[in-house]
């Protein structure tokens, strides 16, 4: 009770409250609006495991040639790449007998720059300065002269032909290295060790990260079919039955279709969901009409649709006594990382009204959210100010995790309805499935994981679906070695 009254102090006045409400009402998703998206997610899923809709489809669902997931037998000793900015990492991986049943898995690893004048020189010299750290890390190691299987996570756009062969469609990431662009990646660095003929390596895979994401989880997670990135980019995975994807000719067993959910809506699906803050940042991205669903979810874009709204509201008169800052004015100043402190501290200020009595409890403490605005020089922002802007920060937040818990929920019925159908699941059993999940967004943000669990509960439980969501780790690195560790044990037992 005595939190209730409390709470009254944080009252706005009818015209803030009416302004902020507004905005709430253009971020927010009801539970009919998630099944709706729930629902176009599926179909775009089709659409993209068809042979024949798939040129059309804006979800490409691209078959990574991952065939199996970790059984726990794997063993050996694996090197694995992670190329996918201006660093670059090389690790070693041993995977040994099981420690009282969980797994032994003993890395090493160092990170190495990538020079300006090799990502943007010549495709050959890249590769090869990729060969040579990995010489450099191995010597170290003294394994130049083993034989180890090689897992590349290479994370960039590509066209995966088979579990060791992809064409890179397009750089990203300020990336522009000549005669690279539609060609094969692994190819160019099989060439490039094969030039330097010091070491001993044999490229088994190349590795999505968002695929070695789920992998990564998957080692000790029983029931994990779906990874999923929720970083400064978005992106999901997940165990398809090989049958049902019309873009290969494998009909047995599972393949593991990494779906590049980020391009869902960039047909005009979600048009209904946008506003105009998401049109606007759309315009000012450097690849307008595409992503679209990413730029609702992602951190990259999270933080700039706050800053809109911010923006808007002051010249409305509703915040910072209608006085902008030059640095709010500013695109990409208000960083996602700030929505996390702001609202790390509501959360904070909602535990004292609950647990402290009305004479030891500090209602206008949000020092964070103060700090915050200060960094943006905006120092005279009121208790009013600081309550509308965690406001904002939630609605944007609260409508991301839902967005994201609509589309686990298309893909654990997609999954479920595979398992059913095949005789997986029996007919009245709960499916059960753990969602994998990697990226800064589900890790820092206080609120994130949990919104995005409870509505994804929601949209499932009718269903008898439940859905469980787990830390998954390195799945750039880690995740990397057991795709190829799994390649090679099932090589073996195919020898």
């Amino acid at each position: 009770m005595a939190a209730q009254q409390q709470r009254k102090n944080f009252l706005l006045d009818d015209s803030l409250e009416s302004k902020v409400s507004a905005i709430e009402g253009d971020f927010n998703l009801s539970e009919e609006s998630c099944r709706t998206v729930m629902e176009r997610m599926a179909l775009e899923m089709q659409k993209g495991l068809g042979e024949e809709s798939n040129e059309k489809a804006k979800i490409k669902m691209i078959p990574s040639y991952v065939t199996s997931l970790p059984d726990g037998t794997e063993r050996g000793n694996f090197l694995a790449l992670d190329l996918g900015g201006t660093n670059f990492r090389v690790l070693h991986v041993n995977i040994g007998e099981p420690i009282n049943g969980r797994p032994n898995i003993d890395m090493d690893s160092q990170i190495y720059k990538m020079p300006e004048s090799v990502i943007t020189g010549p495709g050959d010299e890249l590769f090869d300065h990729i060969a040579g750290c990995m010489y450099d890390f191995l010597s170290r190691l003294h394994l130049s002269n083993t034989l180890l299987p090689v897992g590349f996570t290479f994370s960039f756009p590509c066209k995966q032909d088979s579990l060791d062969s992809a064409s890179l469609i397009k750089w990203t990431k300020g990336f522009s290295a000549t005669g690279v662009e539609g060609e094969n990646v692994v190819t160019m660095l099989k060439e490039a060790i094969h030039r330097r003929g010091d070491m001993q390596c044999n490229v088994v895979a190349v590795v999505n990260d968002t695929v070695g994401t789920l992998m990564s989880c998957a080692n000790f997670e029983k029931h994990c079919q779906i990874g999923l990135i929720v970083g400064t980019g978005s992106n999901a995975c997940y165990m398809e039955n090989s049958k049902n994807v019309g873009t290969t000719s494998i009909e047995d067993g599972d393949m593991c279709i990494n779906m590049e959910w980020g391009a869902f809506g960039d047909d005009g699906v979600l048009d209904d969901f946008r506003n105009e803050y998401d049109r606007h940042v759309d315009n000012a991205s450097i690849n307008v009409g595409r992503q679209l669903f990413e730029k609702m979810i992602s951190g990259m874009y999270l933080g700039e649709i706050v800053r809109l709204v911010l923006v808007n509201l002051t010249k409305q008169g509703a915040l910072f006594n209608g006085k902008l800052s030059p640095a709010l004015s500013r695109y990409g100043t208000f960083e996602t990382s700030f929505v996390s402190q702001i609202e790390g501290d509501s959360m904070r200020m909602r535990r004292r009204l609950e647990s402290s009595s009305p004479h030891d409890c500090c209602v206008s403490d949000m020092t964070a959210t103060q700090n915050v605005l200060a960094s943006l020089d905006l120092l005279e922002a009121n208790r009013a100010d600081c309550e509308i802007v965690t406001r904002v920060c939630q609605a944007v937040s609260r409508r991301a995790a839902y967005l994201c818990a609509s589309g686990i929920a298309a893909v654990a019925h997609k999954i479920a309805d595979n398992d059913r159908r095949s005789g997986k699941v029996e007919k009245g059993e709960e499916c059960r499935i753990t969602v994998g999940v990697d990226g800064t967004v589900y890790k820092k943000h206080p609120t994130f994981a949990r919104m995005m669990n409870s509505m994804t509960e929601v949209l499932c439980v009718d269903s008898n679906i439940k859905v469980k969501f787990a830390l998954s780790y390195d799945g750039s690195g880690k995740g990397a070695a057991l795709v190829t560790a799994v390649a090679d044990r099932l090589l073996k037992a195919n020898a």
